[in-house]
């Protein structure tokens, strides 16, 4: 074997990981790392932001199943990560981030930009809450083993972030290594349910008269989405999926009705609510999900009898008691269930069926409720009149990526989409500015689809430089800003629970807010176009899609309006004052 550096040695394994991008920014900590990738066949990108490195990889994951690895220097670039990193944590998915570390022989002496008061060399501690695992290698000779571990880590069972903390004298060495070969450390299959409980769940679902699926997360990490479509359709059981699930099934099909919880549909809550069997595969029953779990609002659990699927045993019964728990993979165990119940019962037809129709109906007074403020051409637009037009021009794969805020809060519940991994949104951490860099990973993860990153002015601000990344790299990515001047969700909040006289929340006005044009001028984004009408929406949005390269489509949006914009069906517990 050739003598190899600690860079070159990473480089060379995340090749064999078939990892195809690197991101990251240059800093005196990540040097020799970064020197080990001259003569690699992996593309070294450059946000210009380390969160938005991770949230980059976040996006590429979400949107092809495949990781993606980021590097950043010592200190500061290391601890920018942690937002990005926490994101991914939270929403279970697979990356890994290389960070500089003081040289061995220099622990613990405080040098530039070293943790040390508690103990040297003390980064690791930061990333351990937000990641599976984190790893320090101190030396050179470890690399192969721990970066075998972390690919392990990071893809098997409950998928999730692996931190790894190099020296800067570790990526210097050399060392004669053999690289090991990642399919000789993996699970080679996934891991089903047992077949007892899969058994008792088939017969509570076969008996049921009103069951519901509620594919999480998990279905989609899974791609579980054949499975929980075939399930459905043989007992001609509504498909609730939550947020994180959106495009688990075609939102065009008759079995699904939107989302349960705060902002979910009615028809969502409704059959949720009044369900004899919730089957949730993959689902962690979230706060916003269960309208903060009161009673018969989104479940009611019990008297619903809950089979709960998950492949980390510490959610499955966390929020709501469970009838039968199954600890499995989301698709291995829909499967087994849906073969279970054919041995026990033919397919439910709709036709004849009180609850088929009732479901139908349901979900037609929830459409006609979200056509009506589709249709509303009043000016200045609200954000569901610009979700109309890009539903209109974006075709049925185009990917639709969002962060926190005002658009998610109306972009989940409202727009539709049809094909799994075509709605990315950042999920349980809620991160503002997400959608920027994390548009660019999907583009790159799909080149053949479209790509809008659907944002408000308030986060795009928070990580607007790494739009650069996009000029630099060419990568096609359309910035629709729906600019509503200002933190419109937050002060809309402030405003419901306690008056205008008490916002502390400013408004962006003529002196202080963006001129986006001018930042797309500067930024180098040859197509900029501002929208106040929304009749020259189509147009300029069909443009942007087809134009070659990043574009940004500014859309002058209603700065204040009740509950922020969003339809609210269900409950959100935010405790206030009290005096």
């Amino acid at each position: 074997m050739p003598e190899l550096t600690g860079g070159e040695i990473i480089a060379k394994y995340l090749e064999k990981e078939g990892v195809e991008y690197l991101a990251g920014i240059p800093g005196h900590g990540s040097t020799n790392l970064l020197d080990g990738f001259n003569d690699a066949d992996i593309e070294v990108l450059q946000p210009r932001h380390e969160q938005g490195a991770v949230h980059l990889a976040d996006g590429y994951y979400r949107a092809c199943g495949e990781p993606m690895a980021v590097f950043t220097s010592i200190g500061p670039g290391a601890t920018n990560t942690v937002t990005g990193v926490a994101t991914a944590y939270v929403d279970s998915i697979p990356l890994i981030v290389f960070t500089g570390a003081p040289q061995t022989h220099e622990y613990g002496e405080g040098i530039l930009q070293e943790i040390d008061r508690q103990k040297p060399g003390d980064f690791p501690s930061v990333m351990e809450p937000v990641t599976k695992q984190s790893f320090e290698v101190r030396d050179v000779e470890q690399l192969p083993r721990t970066l075998r571990r972390a690919f392990q880590i990071a893809l098997s069972g409950r998928p999730g972030p692996v931190h790894v903390d190099v020296p800067m004298d570790v990526q210097g060495a050399v060392a004669d290594v053999e690289l090991p070969e990642p399919t000789q450390s993996r699970p080679h299959s996934r891991p089903g349910g047992d077949p007892r409980t899969v058994s008792d769940a088939a017969e509570l679902l076969a008996d049921a008269d009103r069951p519901v699926i509620v594919p999480g997360g998990g279905t989609m990490l899974s791609a579980a989405w054949d499975e929980v479509l075939e399930l459905a359709e043989y007992l001609q059981a509504p498909v609730i999926p939550t947020f994180q699930a959106k495009g688990i099934v075609p939102e065009d099909h008759d079995l699904f009705v939107g989302y349960a919880g705060w902002i979910g549909s009615s028809a969502g809550n409704e059959l949720a609510s009044n369900a004899d069997v919730v089957l949730a595969i993959g689902c962690r029953f979230s706060d916003l999900h269960t309208s903060s779990f009161e009673e018969g609002v989104s479940f009611d659990i019990p008297p619903s009898k809950l089979v709960h699927v998950d492949i980390d045993p510490q959610e499955i019964g966390k929020n709501y008691p469970v009838e039968v728990g199954i600890q499995g993979d989301a698709k291995v165990v829909t499967g087994q269930i849906r073969d279970e119940i054919e041995s026990r019962m033919d397919p439910v037809s709709s036709e004849n069926n009180e609850y088929y129709d009732e479901i139908q109906e349901l979900w037609t007074e929830w459409e006609e409720r979200v056509a009506e403020r589709w249709s509303d051409d009043s000016v200045p637009m609200s954000i569901s009149r610009v979700l109309a037009s890009l539903r209109d021009v974006l075709p049925r794969d185009g990917i639709v990526v969002t962060s926190a805020g005002q658009p998610q809060e109306t972009t989940n519940p409202e727009f539709p989409v049809y094909e799994p991994r075509t709605n990315i949104s950042c999920g349980g951490f809620s991160t503002m500015g997400f959608g920027i860099s994390a548009a660019i990973g999907a583009k790159l993860a799909q080149p053949n689809k479209p790509v809008v990153n659907l944002e408000g002015d308030g986060s795009f601000l928070m990580c607007a430089s790494d739009a650069t990344c996009a000029v630099e790299h060419g990568v096609d990515v359309t910035y629709l800003i729906v600019n509503n001047h200002g933190w419109t969700s937050i002060r809309n909040l402030q405003v419901n629970k306690y008056g205008w006289d008490r916002v502390l929340n400013t408004k962006f006005d003529e002196e202080t807010d963006v001129n986006y044009m001018d930042l797309a001028s500067s930024f180098n984004i040859d197509f900029a176009e501002r929208v106040v009408k929304p009749e020259n929406l189509d147009d300029t949005l069909e443009r942007a899609i087809a134009h070659e390269g990043p574009a940004i489509v500014e859309a002058i949006v209603e700065e204040d309006n009740p509950e922020s914009g969003a339809i609210i069906t269900g409950e959100w517990d935010l405790a206030d004052v009290e005096k």
